[in-house]
Formats: structure tokens, sequence, C-alpha cells
């Protein structure tokens, strides 16, 4: 392939053996090939494979590898520090600067086929780059002419074998070569589409194609340095659909259909028949305990094996929401092994960031790439594979073609994300053959944004259950009362109500907006005479919520008297049934559902359960912008709903008074769509990302000011510095392992076991003792040597054992003496 001496490409630290340039290029190039083959683009996914680390073969990279792996000595003329070097031979570059000299010279289609490819090359380790950056510096173009003692091109090329240099040539002078790249890119057009959406677009197809080489370059390095690991892979080969179907319908059909279960049945029916229907957008409106959770998989599974896909995509807002529906999902559909263990081949569940996002080799090989036939995941990693920064979730974004993708609770979207979900949405859709199902009670008026262009195409053929309004009318199982009072009720006056409502309903929920608040009132509920009082929030792992949770379950069964004070975590998925609620005012998709875990199963039948909203007088909500616009459109809809019920088909909780919401809502915060940045991103100015990864006005202006032209460029995306300021949440949290149970002895391997095979195992069980801490909270906890990393350089962080509370879980002071445990 390369003439001279045999290049490395790795070296396995454990035994010195070696990975040659070779076998890793060849290797990258096939898996790049079968991931980009899903949109129709092999063979471009297999040649930017086979260039992508051609920079490997150049003299000063062989000096820095053949260094750090003992084969130049220490005394000779050519060895190099490696340490020293780490990160600064570039090998990045050579692979794209050869695509853009054989491309960019043969006229406007080929150049803009050059710009694509490269850009994966030369992103492959960073994330996409700018083309355009916010200063007006053409980013790519500067890239493409960096200097031969830089890029070592010339060389690299000058030392191809003619046989290779020849066929590579070939493949990229062919026309048909860069024809079919934009024979892609043009189908990507929609009708009703603007500039800046095909823009937009044009980055989605690009950072997909850019997902396909991350993911083979990270497989093919992984499965060298611990071969061990390909036994825990599934390589795409999966259980056939139809033996996943026979055991979910086992299931269903075990199901008695009396009542409320008569009703649910008739939902799975009809996701039943809708999976039929061609692949596309599709809506499921169920009120909440509707049993959507099976009736969405029934979907999934028939329509996947139907039209032959990949996978299924469970898409959900809250961990505890995936704690319980993978629980609930495995059970059904895969098997166990002769220890009563499942295999994880089937049910994949991925949520928590116990990783950073600079990962040594070793903790490549540890992070997941969705590589499961049915996987549970968080919005938070969608959105991060889909806009976010760097590789470790781009990586992730191929495997959302060819797969039914259920978004449960859609309208928990981030309001600063709604544009930018939406044309993913449709190029998921369209140009990625995938369908998506987005579900809830309280659906979101996605289609009713504007520009027109930023929403979703909705009509009433895609609603797979045609009349949800019956379907509220006949679910209906609970009174809401609106308690809204001046001046607001005081925490005592909440713990009465809970007393009363104990007495009079068997249990309450109490589902407050902040877990300072869920604290104070489970103290004040916690001395309550012949009740037992529980408090839950994402302070607690996993694993401690379940068996919180299980506690609930237990104690409602047995009809003891119970209260449980939440946050908001509680309200969307989690199936539990109190005799009433109390939920504090927020928005109104929020009320509709913490009022779902009341009367659930329609339990107290003829009786309905109570909802009681109310107003705190003791909650801070200056910090919480979401729940505090939220709750103003509420305070509006309640004004409204008092001097017009009729309006509202006298129910609170009607589709109609959800749409109102929405409009106000959406009315409110329509110039945040587009996901506003300011002088303290890493833009640096006032700008949006939708434009920054789009059309890109305010640095092409920049540029045309300093330069007196336009670019000469056909993607002008500043893609580094939009994805740097994206956070599909506020700010990005750290997952931290707590010992909590078996969290301690998972914690004690962590910190010793060296196996890759092992740790792997042991990630996936941490996640489930691990706790989301954001950043200040995390400083705090480092300040008082309360976080410690596991091992060296390994990037996982773990709890000292004082910090963490059976009642209250993480606590950001000391709440247990020292003990022997990491003394």
């Amino acid at each position: 392939m390369f003439t001279g001496n045999d290049y490395i490409a790795h070296l396995r630290e454990k035994d010195g053996v070696i990975q040659s340039l070779e076998a890793h290029l060849k290797e990258v190039a096939k898996l790049t090939g079968e991931f980009a083959s899903k949109i129709g683009l092999r063979e471009q996914g297999e040649v930017i494979g086979f260039l992508h680390d051609i920079g490997k073969a150049s003299q000063e990279f062989k000096k820095y590898i053949e260094s750090a792996v003992g084969l130049i000595d220490p005394d000779e003329d050519d060895y190099v520090d490696a340490d020293r070097m780490r990160g600064k031979v570039d090998h990045s570059t050579a692979g794209a600067q050869f695509i853009y000299k054989e491309l960019a010279g043969n006229g406007k289609e080929s150049l803009f086929a050059a710009q694509v490819l490269s850009m994966c090359l030369a992103s492959h380790h960073s994330g996409l780059i700018d083309c355009i950056s916010p200063e007006g510096t053409d980013a790519y173009s500067k890239r493409m002419n960096k200097i031969e003692e830089r890029s070592h091109v010339d060389e690299v090329i000058g030392k191809m074998s003619v046989e290779i240099k020849r066929s590579i040539s070939n493949r990229l002078q062919s026309k048909e070569f860069s024809l079919e790249l934009i024979a892609r890119f043009e189908k990507l057009r929609s009708t009703g589409d603007s500039s800046q959406t095909c823009s937009f677009k044009c980055g989605l197809m690009l950072r997909f194609l850019f997902s396909c080489l991350i993911d083979a370059d990270r497989l093919s390095t992984a499965d060298f340095e611990e071969p061990a690991y390909k036994e825990l892979r599934n390589y795409g080969e999966y259980k056939n659909w139809s033996i996943l179907i026979e055991k979910l319908e086992k299931k269903l059909t075990g199901f008695n259909q009396e009542g409320i279960n008569q009703i649910r049945g008739r939902i799975s029916q009809a996701c039943f028949d809708f999976s039929n229907k061609p692949k596309g957008l599709f809506q499921l409106t169920v009120p909440t305990g509707g049993g959507k959770t099976f009736a969405s998989l029934r979907f999934a599974l028939h329509h996947a094996k139907k039209y032959k896909m990949e996978r299924v995509i469970y898409i959900l807002p809250y961990t505890t929401i995936i704690d319980q529906n993978a629980e609930e999902i495995r059970n059904i559909i895969e098997d166990k092994d002769n220890k009563g263990r499942y295999s994880g081949r089937i049910v994949l569940e991925h949520h928590s960031n116990l990783m950073p996002e600079k990962q040594t080799a070793r903790q490549k090989a540890l992070s997941e790439n969705w590589d499961a036939p049915v996987v549970f995941t968080t919005n938070v990693q969608v959105l991060e594979a889909l806009f976010g920064s760097g590789t470790r979730g781009a990586r992730r974004m191929h495997q959302l073609a060819n797969a039914v993708i259920i978004f449960d609770e859609i309208q928990t979207l981030p309001i600063k994300c709604v544009q930018m979900f939406n044309t993913a949405i449709t190029f998921l859709v369209n140009n990625c053959d995938s369908t998506v199902v987005l579900c809830t009670a309280t659906q979101p008026l996605l289609d009713k944004i504007d520009p027109p262009s930023r929403a979703l195409s909705i009509t009433m053929e895609q609603q797979i259950v045609a009349d949800p309004r019956r379907l509220f009318d006949e679910l209906k199982r609970v009174e809401v009362f609106n308690n809204i009072k001046s001046g607001g009720w005081t925490n005592e006056e909440i713990k009465v109500l809970a007393e009363e409502q104990v007495k009079k309903l068997g249990s309450v929920l109490v589902v407050v907006n902040t877990k300072k608040t869920a604290q104070e009132i489970y103290r004040q509920c916690k001395g309550l005479r012949g009740v037992e009082s529980f408090h839950l929030s994402t302070n607690m792992c996993p694993t401690h919520r379940t068996v919180e949770f299980n506690k609930i379950d237990a104690m409602l069964l047995e009809k003891k008297p119970v209260i449980c004070i939440s946050t908001q975590l509680i309200e969307a998925g989690v199936d539990i049934s109190f005799g009433s609620v109390i939920r504090y005012i927020a928005g109104f998709d929020s009320i509709v559902q913490a009022a779902g875990r009341c009367n659930r199963h329609n339990e107290l039948y003829p009786e309905r359960g109570a909802v009681y909203i109310v107003n705190p007088a003791e909650e801070n909500l200056d910090m919480l912008k979401d729940i505090k616009l939220g709750k103003e459109k509420t305070e509006r809809i309640l004004d409204e709903f008092r001097n017009d019920p009729d309006y509202f088909n006298n129910d609170l909780l009607s589709p109609e008074v959800m749409e109102q919401y929405y409009r106000y809502y959406f009315y409110e915060r329509k110039d945040e769509m587009n996901y506003p940045v300011g002088c303290q991103s890493a833009v640096g100015r006032e700008d949006n990302l939708y434009n920054l990864l789009s059309i890109n006005t305010k640095s092409i202006n920049e540029y045309q000011r300093i330069n007196n032209k336009n670019p000469g460029i056909s993607l002008k995306q500043a893609f580094m510095s939009a994805s740097k300021s994206f956070a599909a949440i506020t700010s990005a949290a750290r997952g931290v392992v707590v010992p909590y149970g078996e969290g301690k002895e998972i914690i004690n391997k962590l910190c010793s076991v060296m196996e890759i095979k092992k740790q792997y195992k042991l990630i996936k069980r941490a996640q489930r003792y691990s706790v989301n801490v954001f950043p200040n909270i995390l400083k705090k906890l480092e300040d008082q040597g309360a976080i410690y990393e596991a091992q060296e350089e390994s990037g996982i962080l773990c709890l000292d054992e004082r910090y963490y509370s059976d009642e209250f879980g993480l606590n950001e002071e000391a709440v247990k003496e020292m003990g022997f445990y990491n003394a």
C-alpha cells in the first residue's frame, strides 16, 4: 500500500502488538461504506474510510509513533519525545487535502463533493470544523491550504503504491462518484423549504457521513486494542423481529380485557393496524394511563419487521422513565442466561454521562454506539448525536437511519431546540428512511410554529389513534380542582392538605418544582402519625429510586396510607397510582402528566381521584425559566376556564385546554425556538444556532467585510462554533457513581479492575448507580474532596459515601461520619 517499511496505526499498550496502518484503513473503509450505504453513499464512505488516516504514513508521524512504542532508542537521532508531541502531529489533514486536490479542479459539482468528503476527514478527531467561522475566517479553505511541512500530503501521496493511488484517483475522478453524492444532497429539498432549511439539512447530511466515519474508526481501534471486546458487540446482527414480536404478543394476550384494559386494548390494536402504513412521521396521542408504552412497542416491532428496519429507539425525557420502561420491556422480550441474568444484547439503556468527552483509548473502547435492536435513551443523548460538539455524540447519529424512533413524552422537548429538532426529524424521515412517532397525552404544536418551513408537516392521516377526544372522555378518572389562592400555600398548609387527602383517599402524591422544596415538604410530612412518607428526586441514583418506587407500590397495593413528595421526575411515564395528587403550579403539560399518576388504573371506580393545583408561597422559580413561564400561561388558562368552562368542554384535562396552553406558551417563546446564543457563548456574539448551522449570515457578512468578496465554498456553516454553544439542557451534567447498595462494590471494582471486558460490564452496571451532577455542584463537591476518580485518567467519577443519604441521595454536605469505606 505504501512504499518503505510498514506503517503503524495503533499500538496495543498491554502487549506491544501493532495494528498496521494498512489493516486499519481497510477495516475502516469497509465499515464506513456499510454504514453510509444506509443513505446510498457506500462508495463515498469507503473512500473517506480508506483515506482518513493516511497522514500516519508521514515520516514525522512514523518517528512519533515508533518512539512511543519503543521501536526507536531514546539515544538515537530519530527519537522524539512522544508525550510532548502527543496531539501535535497532524495526520487528519493529508487525506482531506488529497481529496480536495483530486476533485476541486473538476467543476462546481466536484468542488462541492470535495468539500463534503474532506470536511469529514479534516474533522475526524475534533468534531466538524467551521467552514466560515464567526470571526469571518474561511477556516475550511485555510485547512485545505495548510503547508506541506504540517500536513505532509505530498509526502504521503508519494509513498502510495501506484495501484492504490490509481484506484482511489479513478474512483474520485469518476463523474458518477460526485454526481451520486450531489444527488443525495439534492433530494434533501422538500416542498415549502427555505434556503435556511435546505442548508440546515445539508449540514445534517454531512454530519451523517461524518458519523459513519467516526463510528467505523472507533470500532476498528477499540477492537484492535481489546480483542475480547468484540464478544460484547452485536455488530448489527440481531434476533429476528418475529421472535421479539411473538414474545410481546404472548404478553399482551395475557392481559384481561375488562374496564380500563378494554380501552387500552383498542389503543394497542390501533397501533398494530397502523404498523402496515408506509414509513413516515406519526403522532400517538393517548391520555395518561392509556398504555402507550406497550402499544407503541407493538407498532414499532411490527413496523420494523415489515420494512426490515435495523432498530427501535425509545427516546424519553428522564432516566426514571428509562429505568422503569426498559426493565418492563426487557422482562418481556429478552432471555436470561443460565445464571438468571439478561444477556444485554437486545435491550440497551444509554442515558448516563459517566465518561468525559475527551476520552483516552481505553475510554473510547467503553463508549456505546447504540448497537442493539431496542435502545432506550434520553432526549439529551439524541440531541447531542444530532447537534453536540466533539465526536462522541456524533458517532451515534448514523444509527438513527432506517430505524423506528419513538419520542415518548415529546412535550418535554427543550423549547430552544424546536426548530432544529423539527428539521432534523424531517431529514430522518425523508432522507434516512426512518419512521418517527411522537407520543404524549399533551402534544405540543410542533406543526404550527413560525416560520412554516421549520414546522413539522402533520395531517389527520398521520394520527395513529383517529379520535383522541373520545379517548380522553372515556379515560377520565380524576377531577381537577383549582386551589390557587392569594398569598399562596405555606409548607404547613400543604402538609395539612396532604394529611386530609390521605385520610379521604388513602394516598397522596405531592409534586413540587425544586429539589429544595421536595426535601422541605418531606421533612414536614415525615412526622405524621400512621402515614409512611417517601421522598424522590434525581439526586437519588436509578436503583435507589427503584427501591423507593417498589416500596411505595407495595404499600399502595396493600392500601396502606402513603404520602410521596417528588420532583417532576415522577410525572411522565412512571406507572404508579395514588388516590390524590397535589401539584405545585407549573406548565399545564406538567399538571396533566401529574394527574396521570392519580387513579391511573381506575381503581377508585365508581369514584374519581382528586387533583389539586396549588400555588406555593415558599418556592422560588427565578432560576427555572421554563417552569416560571409555563406557570404564567397556566394561570391565564385557569382564569379563562373559570370564566368560560364550556369553551374547554368543562374539562381542565381536555385536548382543547392543552392546545390553548401551547398557543400561549409557544407564542411567548417563538423567538427562542431557533436556539439563540449570546456574547458569552463560543460564537462570541448575538446569533442563533439555526442560522449558524444553515446560511450563517452574520459570519458571511463579516467575511465579506474583511475580504471584500463572497466566500468561494459551497457549505458555509460554523459547525464547531455552533456545536460548542449547544447544550440540550442548560448545563451539561457529569455522571457520578454513588455508593448506594451494590454501588459500593462497583466503585471498589472500578478502582481496581484493569481488564476491558470487566470494565465494560461494570460501566453498564454503574449507570444504575450514578447521579448526574451539574458543574457548579460538582465543583463544590470536588473542593470538599467528596469526588474522586476511579482510576487515574479513567474519567469515571465516584462519590465519597459520607455525601450520600438514604433519604435524599447525593448531598452537597457530608451527611455521614467518616467510616472505613474509602478512608
